[in-house]
C-alpha cells in the first residue's frame, strides 16, 4: 500500500512544471513585442523620407520651404504636377527611360543566363580565368569605367543614339554571377537525361534548365529594371541630345533649377515620386518569386 501511495504521489509532485512554462510565456511575448516595436521603428525611419516626398509634392512653394518635414500640407495643390507636364519634357524623358529599360532588362536576362550557364556547365579552356575576371569586374567601381566607356562609344560611332545607351548595359557581372550560382544548384542528372533524348546544349539550356531557374531570372528582372531605370552616369557620357534625355538626367536638370528660380521642392519631389512608381510596381509583382530556391528543387 505504501508503494502504491508513493507512486500515486509522484505524478502529483511533477504537476507544477506546466505552471513554470506558463510563467515563461509572458516574458517571451514581451520580448516579441519589443522586437516588433524595433522593426516598426526602423521601417518608419526608412519610410519617412518617402512620405515627406509625397507630402511635399502637393504643397505650395512657401509651405514646402517653411515646413519641409510636415506630412500634412497647409494647402493641397497639384500645381507641381501640372507644371511638370506642361513646362518640361517629362513625357519624353519617361519614354526614353522606358525604351532603354525594357531592352536592357530583356538583354540582361538572356545574356546573363547564357554566360552563367556556360560558366556553370560548359567545360571550356580558360573558364577559371574568365570567372576570375568576372569577379575582378565586380570589384571595380563603376565610376572608374566611365571614361573608357565614353571612348569606346565615341570610337564606335554610337554616341547620341539608343545603341550607345543600350548596348553597353546589356550584360553585367553581378547578373552573370547570380545565374552561375543558381545553375550550379540544379542537378546535372536532369541535363544528362535530356542529352540522352537527343537535345543539344542550347536546347537543354533554353527548354530544360532556364525554366527551372525562374527564381534567379525574376531576380535578374528586378535588379536589371531597377538598375537601368535609375542609371545616370552612363547616360551622361553616352548622350548629349535633349531628345534622348532620360528621367534621371531630366530630374537632375530640374534639381539644378531648369524651369524657374527658387527651391522648387514640390516640382523636384513630384518628379521623383512619379519616377519611383514603375520600380515599385515591378518589385511588388515579382517579389514573391525573387530567389525562391525551393522553386528550383528537383526530385531524383
Amino acid at each position: 500500500m505504501t508503494q502504491l501511495a508513493e507512486r500515486s504521489a509522484a505524478p502529483a509532485e511533477s504537476q507544477p512544471r506546466p505552471e513554470r512554462r506558463r510563467r515563461r510565456r509572458p516574458g517571451r511575448a514581451r520580448r516579441g513585442w519589443i522586437l516588433y516595436g524595433m522593426l516598426v521603428s526602423l521601417a518608419l525611419i526608412y519610410i519617412f523620407p518617402f512620405l515627406i516626398q509625397l507630402a511635399s509634392s502637393v504643397k505650395t512653394e512657401p509651405d514646402a520651404a517653411q515646413n519641409p518635414l510636415s506630412l500634412v500640407p497647409q494647402h493641397w495643390t497639384f500645381a507641381a504636377y501640372e507644371t511638370l507636364f506642361a513646362s518640361s519634357d517629362f513625357t519624353t524623358w519617361a519614354q526614353n527611360s522606358f525604351v532603354v529599360t525594357v531592352f536592357v532588362t530583356l538583354g540582361r536576362v538572356f545574356f546573363n543566363s547564357l554566360a552563367g550557364y556556360a560558366l556553370a556547365r560548359i567545360d571550356f579552356r580558360g573558364r577559371g580565368l574568365v570567372f576570375a575576371l568576372l569577379i575582378g569586374v565586380m570589384a571595380v567601381p563603376g565610376v572608374v569605367l566611365l571614361i573608357p566607356k565614353f571612348l569606346v562609344i565615341n570610337q564606335l560611332g554610337m554616341y547620341d543614339s539608343y545603341a550607345g545607351m543600350i548596348l553597353p548595359l546589356l550584360a553585367d557581372a553581378a547578373g552573370v554571377f547570380i545565374m552561375k550560382s543558381f545553375f550550379e544548384s540544379i542537378p546535372v542528372s536532369v541535363e544528362e537525361q535530356a542529352r540522352v533524348d537527343g537535345a543539344g546544349t542550347f536546347r537543354i539550356f533554353w527548354s530544360v534548365v532556364l525554366p527551372m531557374a525562374r527564381p534567379a531570372v525574376m531576380t535578374i528582372v528586378i535588379l536589371s529594371f531597377q538598375g537601368s531605370w535609375n542609371e545616370l552616369n552612363h547616360f551622361i557620357i553616352s548622350t548629349q541630345d535633349p531628345a534622348l534625355t532620360t528621367l534621371t538626367k531630366g530630374v537632375a536638370q530640374l534639381a539644378s533649377g531648369q524651369l524657374s528660380q527658387g527651391t522648387q521642392y514640390p516640382l523636384k519631389l513630384a518628379a521623383a515620386a512619379l519616377m519611383t512608381v514603375p520600380v515599385a510596381v515591378v518589385f511588388f509583382i515579382f517579389q514573391k518569386r525573387i530567389m525562391n530556391a525551393s522553386a528550383g528543387a528537383v526530385k531524383e
